[in-house]
């Protein structure tokens, strides 16, 4: 099987179509861009940024409630507060950020940082996990209250 008819191998930048550059650079743009946003206007004080839909209508909290001002948080190196919005943010920023350097990568050099790979076993675990701590953080009794956003 080869390529189509519309793509040769010279359209190709350094491994990556040019096209896939072009989305990382703009995908990269739009979460530096966010991320500016977030690290100016504090989500626990801001109103723009909206309410969660799911605790909004259920009064529970979903695994992202928190996430904005856990990311905020973050943002100004404050780890401790940002746990106490929401801990899986800050357990899964430094694969957040590896993927978005990769994108980076990508963008300026046409080539994406090492990636490894994750068997199905590990993704279901994570998908496990994320269901626990929905689970938990909806108890509103100490130690499992800790898990619910801060405020």
């Amino acid at each position: 099987m080869g390529l189509p008819q519309n793509i040769s191998v010279a359209g190709r930048a350094q491994g990556v179509f040019a096209g896939e550059r072009f989305q990382s650079v703009a995908i990269v743009g739009i979460v530096v861009s966010a991320s500016i946003v977030v690290f100016l206007f504090d989500p626990a004080t801001s109103s723009f940024y909206g309410k969660c839909p799911f605790h909004w209508l259920t009064g529970l909290h979903c695994p992202g409630c928190g996430t904005l001002r856990a990311s905020h948080q973050l943002l100004h190196l404050n780890v401790a507060a940002a746990f106490r919005f929401n801990a899986l943010t800050v357990l899964s920023a430094p694969f957040l950020m590896y993927a978005l350097a990769s994108r980076a990568s990508i963008g300026l050099r046409g080539k994406p940082l090492p990636a490894w790979f994750v068997p199905a076993r590990l993704i279901w675990g994570l998908f496990m996990i994320i269901l626990v701590f929905w689970f938990l953080r909806n108890i509103p009794q100490y130690p499992f209250s800790l898990l619910a956003p801060a405020g």
